[in-house]
Order: structure tokens, then C-alpha cells, then sequence
């Protein structure tokens, strides 16, 4: 027996010492947490840092050399004003389609995702097409506008596309779909017992959408009014196409040109961003305060809001005028011109041709664009799903590790209050520099992608989760499934129409994206938008205006493809 217990004294030291070695799961998650943050960390505040730093350095150099220029001030009215006018037409757009969108009679219900539909088509491709119908000389909507009484005998005008006054409304109608998106969401959410309720006490439409609607909006409206306000403010696309030659100039197109000259001027360039950082920080810092306890706005009495049962016909004709003036004119703008051997007013059915399609077809770096399109983003898509869901676990069921999911949720929430073109900055200047050498690779463009599509990631799987409560984990823990098992069988089926509308939003956005790969790509990487922005600098317009449309068509593919997987109501859903 003593031998026995001999024998049996190390075996029982061995497991001893193993059992000292092990983590326990709370602390492999707070280790491979701080880990994901850590390379966030490298990817979303080390290139703001090393900017800011930059522009300090030499006795803030950046700073004078860009404040200290005689036309700032005239820089800055006109970014604020930007942004302000957009911003005011936006929501005033957006939440009017919400409103008529609610009202539609059910057999028009398929009228709802109408609003939805200008995200589809870029930016850039958007304002191109008014830039072919309202230019002042060969516009072709100008040169109707002149065969009347008004404006006969002008050579030109009577709009100019390329004023601060049109960029702002452009500008205001992109941003418009963003505000729909928001509000119609808190929409769904208002019982139809309110409505009920008020219409029982004689109140007409207009009474109910002031003194019912408007304030039970209210969260969606901070928060959709915030977005837009933020990428008004970052706006990049209209002031660089429409305004660069007529001298038109904010913030976001001063730190391209300060980047774009020989030699760059990147300290002037991150201090031209400063106060865009600045600005975006305090406002998402605001929403916060402003929302406060948002259990104020819970209105879930019993019946949804209901659509109108009567005719609703100036829900329809809202909706339909709206898709008229910002998705159906700048396309036609865009066939027309794409038709024909050149641009110019004058317009005869003879001319019709589909050379510039077959041109495009023909041209190596187009196909190549358009591949480095749809790798990147599926690429970044790819991985931004699986961060956003461990981002949006660590935010709704990390109470047990409260610092790290603060640090989460201002990590995250970063990249939506700064405009794109200061990470296509932080990014070309930290990636051109040891340790990682990156300029001009898809590896790069990924990478920025990944950091711009992180909020939209995070926030939708996030409300999710917050939607789907604790039940289904607590009932899975309960049957002793681990972690992985009840993520990977229970939650990420039941948030699968979440998650595929979160892959059609981020598509959408990355095939469009203008501002910061404009700033990353080099002449032998390029994707769509930077290489159409080329042809546009090149005054190559029918080109221009075929590659806008192919841009439009490999969008739509991507959308159709997610909406194949996981059914029609992916836009909706978004």
C-alpha cells in the first residue's frame, strides 16, 4: 500500500500543477476580447493619431499652413453650409416618404422599398447624371428650359449644376434615403392605437404627424439627423466633381488636394480634418445625451402601425415623385449620354450607338476595376460580419467585462463620426511607411473598407441581439450547449435576415465607395469610382457615363444575389 501511495503522490502533484495552469473562460474571453480591440485599435486610432501628431509637429506647421490661408474662411462657410442644407433636406424628405410610406394602402405596400432604391445607385454615378441634365451649356434639361418664354435666347443656364446652391440640394437628396432608413424604422414602432386614438378625436393627417408622430420619433430622428449631418459634413463626391473647376472648395476636397500635390502636405491635410474629427466626436457624444433613456419612446401598446386602409393618394404620388426626381432623371441622363459618340445639347436618334459599352468591355483596367470592386468589398463584407457579431456580443451581454465593451463602443462608433477621406488619409500616410507597406495593394483597400463598414456591422447585429433578448442563450445554456454551440445553432439563425441585410447594406456602400479609395489606390489598383473619377478628369463623358451605369448594374447584381439568399424583403430590413 505505501508503494500505491508512492505512486500516486506525483500523479496527484501533475494535476494539481495543471489545474493552477488553466484560464478559466472568463478570462479567455476578456484575453481574446482585448485582442480584437488591440488590432481595431491599429486599424481605427493609430492612423487618426499619427495625422494629428503630424500636424503638430514643427510647432503645429499643418495648422498655419492651412488656417493660415487668406480663403479659409470662405473653405468653412462652405462646409458648414454643406452640410446644414443637406442636412435640412434630408430629413425634411426623408421623414415626409416615412410618413406616406406608413400611409400606403397594403396592396401598394410594395411601394415602401421605393425610397430605398437611390442607395443602389452610387453617389457618384448620381451626380454625374445631373451634371449631363443641368450643366449650364450642353444640359440637356437646361436646353429644354430654354425653348420656353422665360429663358429663350440664352446660350446657357438658367440652372448651374456646378453652384454651392445645387451641389447642396444633390447632396440633400443622396442623404435622403439614409433618413428614410432611420425614421420609417422608429415608424414601425409607434402602435396604431395612438393613431387610432387621435383620429377618433378629429385630429386630421397633418395634426397626427405633428403632434403625435414628430415627437414619438424623436430617437430616430437624433439619430437619423446625425448621420446626415455627419456625412454632409464629410460630403466629398459633389464638391470634387461639381465644384473643383468653379472654384467650389470644403474641407473633405482641400485634404485631397493638399494629399494629390507634388510634394503632399499631409500636416495640412490633417489639420484641414481636424475639425470634422472634432465635430463628429462631440455630435455622437451628443446623441447620447440627447436620447438619454430611450424607454420613454417605447410605444409597443398591442397593434403595430398600421397602413392606411383608404386611398392614400398623396402617399403615392409623394413616393413616385421622389423616385422620379432621384433615381429616374439623373439615370436617363446617364443612358443618353452613354448612347452617344460625344456630349453635347443636341440630341438626334442617329447618333445612338453602344460603342462606349463595348469600349469598356474592351479596356483591361475596366474589367480589373470592377474585379477589385467586388473582391475588396466581399472581401471586407467577409470579415466585417463575424467582427461586428463578436463587437455587437461584447456590447449587449458583456456587462461582466464593462471597460473593454466601452472601449468597444467607442471604437466602433468612431468611424461613423469621421468622413471617410480622413481614414483614406490616415491610411495612405500609415501604410506607405515600415512596419506594413501597403500602398497600392487590395490588401489596403480592404483593410480601410473594413474599418468604414465596422458601425454598420456592429449596430445592426446589435439590435438584433438586443431584439432577441436573453431567452434562447439562457435556454441553450440551460441544456448545457457552450458558447459556440448556441451562437453558432440558435443566434446566428435566428439574426440571419439581420445579417443579410447587413451584407446588402455594406455591399452596397463598398461598390460605391469614392472618398477613401480615391486616397489608397495607385494607378495599377483601382475600382470602379476612382477609375470612372479618371475618365471624368480626362473629360471622357460617354465613357463616364457607361462606366457610372456599369457600376449601377454590378450593385444591383450584388443586391438581387442577397435578396435571392435571403428572400424579398432584404432592402426592407435594413
Amino acid at each position: 500500500m505505501a508503494t500505491l501511495v508512492d505512486v500516486e503522490r506525483p500523479e496527484s502533484t501533475e494535476t494539481t500543477g495543471k489545474r493552477s495552469l488553466a484560464i478559466s473562460p472568463n478570462w479567455r474571453a476578456r484575453i481574446g476580447y482585448a485582442a480584437v480591440l488591440a488590432v481595431l485599435a491599429y486599424l481605427v486610432v493609430l492612423p487618426m493619431v499619427r495625422l494629428q501628431m503630424l500636424a503638430f509637429e514643427d510647432g503645429a506647421a499643418g495648422y498655419r499652413s492651412q488656417y493660415g490661408r487668406f480663403d479659409i474662411g470662405v473653405t468653412l462657410r462652405t462646409t458648414v453650409a454643406l452640410a446644414l442644407g443637406s442636412l435640412v433636406i434630408a430629413m425634411v424628405l426623408g421623414t415626409l416618404l416615412a410618413f406616406a410610406a406608413s400611409r400606403l394602402p397594403a396592396k401598394l405596400g410594395w411601394l415602401r422599398v421605393i425610397p430605398i432604391l437611390p442607395i443602389v445607385m452610387p453617389a457618384v454615378a448620381s451626380v454625374v447624371g445631373w451634371a449631363f441634365l443641368l450643366s449650364p451649356g450642353p444640359g440637356y434639361l437646361n436646353v429644354v428650359l430654354r425653348l420656353l418664354p422665360w429663358w429663350s435666347g440664352s446660350d446657357s443656364g438658367p440652372i448651374d449644376v456646378y453652384t454651392v446652391p445645387w451641389i447642396i440640394v444633390l447632396t440633400g437628396f443622396g442623404l435622403t434615403s439614409f433618413v428614410y432608413l432611420f425614421v420609417s424604422s422608429g415608424m414601425q414602432n409607434i402602435s396604431s392605437e395612438h393613431l387610432e386614438a387621435a383620429q377618433v378625436s378629429g385630429s386630421s393627417t397633418v395634426g397626427i404627424f405633428f403632434k403625435i408622430v414628430l415627437p414619438l420619433l424623436r430617437p430616430s430622428l437624433i439619430y437619423g439627423g446625425g448621420i446626415a449631418l455627419l456625412l454632409g459634413l464629410g460630403q466629398f463626391t459633389g464638391p470634387l466633381l461639381l465644384g473643383a473647376n468653379t472654384g467650389v472648395k470644403v474641407l473633405t476636397a482641400e485634404m485631397y488636394r493638399r494629399v494629390s500635390e507634388s510634394p503632399s502636405d499631409f500636416a495640412a491635410a490633417a489639420a484641414a480634418g481636424s475639425p470634422l474629427v472634432i465635430f463628429g466626436l462631440v455630435l455622437v457624444l451628443a446623441q447620447k445625451a440627447l436620447l438619454g433613456n430611450q424607454t420613454r419612446f417605447v410605444t409597443h401598446g398591442g397593434k403595430a402601425f398600421a397602413p392606411s386602409t383608404g386611398k392614400a393618394t398623396w402617399a403615392t404620388v409623394t413616393i413616385v415623385v421622389f423616385a422620379l426626381f432621384a433615381l429616374v432623371i439623373p439615370l436617363v441622363g446617364l443612358i443618353i449620354v452613354s448612347l452617344t459618340p460625344y456630349w453635347s445639347g443636341s440630341l438626334s436618334l442617329s447618333l445612338l450607338t453602344l460603342d462606349n459599352f463595348r469600349a469598356l468591355m474592351d479596356t483591361t483596367a475596366v474589367v480589373e476595376s470592377v474585379l477589385t470592386s467586388v473582391l475588396t468589398s466581399l472581401g471586407a463584407v467577409a470579415i466585417c460580419i463575424p467582427l461586428g457579431y463578436l463587437m455587437a456580443n461584447l456590447l449587449v451581454r458583456g456587462r461582466r467585462f464593462r471597460i473593454l465593451a466601452l472601449i468597444a463602443d467607442l471604437m466602433t462608433a468612431l468611424p461613423l463620426g469621421i468622413p471617410a477621406v480622413i481614414f483614406g488619409v490616415g491610411f495612405l500616410l500609415t501604410y506607405t511607411e515600415p512596419p506594413l507597406i501597403l500602398y497600392g495593394t487590395r490588401t489596403v483597400i480592404i483593410l480601410v473598407y473594413i474599418v468604414l463598414m465596422l458601425p454598420f456591422s456592429t449596430r445592426m447585429q446589435m439590435t438584433a441581439m438586443l431584439s432577441l433578448g436573453n431567452t434562447y442563450t439562457e435556454a441553450s445554456a440551460t441544456s448545457g450547449a457552450s458558447p459556440f454551440v448556441t451562437n453558432l445553432r440558435i443566434m446566428l439563425p435566428l439574426m440571419r435576415p439581420t445579417i443579410l441585410s447587413a451584407v446588402a447594406l455594406m455591399f452596397i456602400l463598398l461598390t460605391h465607395e469614392f472618398a477613401a479609395s480615391l486616397l489608397v489606390r495607385a494607378s495599377t489598383t483601382q475600382v470602379m469610382g476612382t477609375l470612372l473619377f479618371d475618365m471624368w478628369q480626362n473629360g471622357s463623358y460617354p465613357l463616364v457615363a457607361a462606366m457610372a451605369l456599369l457600376m449601377t448594374a454590378v450593385t444591383t447584381i450584388g443586391v438581387a444575389a442577397a435578396m435571392l439568399v435571403g428572400g424579398r424583403n432584404v432592402l426592407s430590413k435594413l
